[in-house]
């Protein structure tokens, strides 16, 4: 997997390409850990290059969440490809990280 992580004004994106599973999960968790301690507390995480997660990648996007609102901001997820889609349905976590259609479009009117 890799990861891209773009730090913004307003709002960073981190972009893991590929599958979102246990081996990449370490650095998911240490990219949305380093942008909240450095003060980037607003983070959106693009899935469109994201082909499969699985329940520990879950587990990081949700750990990334509790970290980024316990911060006083919030993590959210952008255009997840259909399999990312039907995994997240399935685990009702789609409830929990809800979708935006693209990065930029994800803390509009925020």
């Amino acid at each position: 997997m890799n990861l891209i992580v773009t730090p913004g004004e307003s709002y960073a994106v981190v972009r893991p390409e590929g599958r979102l599973t246990a081996p990449g999960v370490p650095r998911l968790r240490k990219a949305v850990d380093e942008l909240v301690d450095g003060g980037s507390t607003r983070i959106v995480v693009d899935l469109s290059g994201t082909e499969f997660v699985d329940s520990s990648g879950l587990g990081a996007l949700i750990g990334g969440l509790k970290s980024a609102r316990l911060a006083g901001g919030d993590l959210r997820i952008a255009a997840a490809t259909e399999p990312v889609r039907r995994v997240l349905k399935l685990t009702n976590l789609d409830r929990v990280l809800r979708e935006h259609p693209s990065p930029e479009s994800a803390f509009d009117g925020d």
